[in-house]
This record gives C-alpha cells, structure tokens and sequence, in this order.
C-alpha cells in the first residue's frame, strides 16, 4: 500500500500582494492613489512598523490608507529629515499638511523622481512622460 504524498507549492511571491498594491487599490481618489503609488514605491518608509501602524487600518475586511492618522503622528515614526520631507510631501498630495516644495531640496534622486511620476496622476494627465529625454 503506497501513500499519495500531497504537495502544495509555496505561493509565488507575485501573487501575494504588497501591503503598497493592496493601499493603491483601495484608494478612492485619485490624490489617495498617488500618495500610496508613491509611499510604494519608496519602500522603506512603508516598511517601517510604526508608519504601518499609523497609516494603515482595516475597514470593511479591506486595508486602507489613513493619511489624517499620519500625519497626526510624522514626529514620532523616527524618520530622519530626507524621509520627513519625502512624508510630507506625500501627505500634502492627499491635501493634508503644508509641506513647502522647498522639501524637495532634501530628496535624494530617487525620492525626487517617485514624486515626480506622481505629478501627472495628480494632474490626471496621462499624456505627460517624466523620465530622460535622450
């Protein structure tokens, strides 16, 4: 008598979606969907627990963005100075928060660019490209 072993592959990586995908999902207007592009994309700062535990909440058995809990807390999520200005640029997005566009002299290259992509869906404007022109 032979037993029938059942293997059951390990989900791909692709399939599960990032907690930055599940927030640009949820997001209900197209101001929420640029700042949670953004945040995604940057990466480090959503990866932090204590911005997840001040931006994130669970309504309706969906994970959504409260950007009003945030920004009640930017002070205390132990960010340096580049990664607050990055925040409170985001923040200004969904219109929370008076953060100068003096802040993008702090952002490093890649920062910069993040926020830049997020201009256009601002705008809704999907004709304007942003990148380098050659």
């Amino acid at each position: 008598m032979t037993m029938n072993e059942t293997r059951t592959e390990p989900a791909n990586e692709t399939d599960v979606p990032t907690l930055g995908q599940l927030l640009v999902e949820s997001a209900q207007s197209g101001r929420g969907r640029a700042a949670a592009q953004a945040m995604a994309e940057e990466g480090g700062i959503l990866a932090r627990d204590s911005v997840r535990a001040a931006l994130v909440v669970k309504k309706a058995g969906r994970l959504k963005a409260n950007w009003e809990g945030l920004m009640g807390r930017v002070y205390t999520l132990g960010l340096n100075e580049e990664e607050r200005a990055f925040l409170g640029l985001v923040l200004s997005m969904v219109g929370i928060g008076i953060t100068p566009l003096t802040a993008l002299e702090s952002l490093d290259e890649r920062r910069l660019l993040i926020l830049m992509r997020a201009l256009p869906v601002l705008a809704a404007n999907d004709r304007v490209a942003i990148g380098t022109r050659m």
